[in-house]
């Protein structure tokens, strides 16, 4: 209650304020947690995990004929979403989410906003991709080959020049690839053969 200029108590009326579930301010970067049939995890990024976002993509969800039911939680960023399994349904609650202005991908822990942009048009962009080349490339792809192609420019411009490369640097590829190239788990000896 307020009192006007006369001293009186004055009651004010509520102003709601209207949400669109249409047109979201920015994208809310989210990551797929579980997916089996009739229920979908999602975690969404840190920056968009306040309680008044949440409940944004839980009511608009909720709102909707194919999803039984959603939970969140605004500390850990987790939406439980369950739908009905016919066919189809998984790509409507897909559909819903895209509408909400929710993007998938990787994201991390404590990730400023622009971080978080980029990565976002990222996302989009290696999204975009896939898709002009039927998904026969993306940027995984691409990016590797436009730095081997630079390379293969540089070894016919320049030579081999191995005696400017620095010792560590030889050591720590020599390290990574054998990493990369024996990073298999040794597979245990079969119990029916006696060994």
């Amino acid at each position: 209650m307020l009192t006007n200029s006369h001293g009186n108590l004055t009651k004010m009326p509520k102003v709601k304020q209207k949400i669109n579930f249409n047109t979201p301010s920015l994208p809310i970067s989210t990551k797929i947690i579980s997916d089996t049939p009739g229920r979908l995890r999602l975690r969404v990024a840190h920056c968009h995990r306040q309680p008044e976002t949440m409940e944004h993509i839980a009511n608009a969800l909720d709102a909707q004929a194919h999803i039984d039911e959603v939970r969140t939680n605004v500390d850990h960023g987790s939406i439980v979403i369950k739908y009905s399994e016919k066919n189809g349904n998984l790509d409507n609650v897909f559909t819903t989410l895209k509408d909400l202005g929710i993007i998938f991908g990787e994201i991390t822990q404590g990730s400023t906003e622009a971080a978080t942009t980029v990565s976002t048009a990222v996302v989009d962009l290696n999204k975009r991709v896939r898709q002009a080349t039927d998904g026969v490339v993306d940027i995984r792809f691409l990016f590797p080959l436009g730095l081997s192609i630079l390379a293969v420019r540089q070894l016919i411009i320049k030579g081999l020049q191995f005696e400017i490369i620095p010792w560590y640097v030889l050591a720590w590829y020599s390290f990574d690839s054998f990493i990369k190239l024996h990073g298999i788990t040794p597979q245990k000896p079969s119990t029916e053969t006696g060994e």
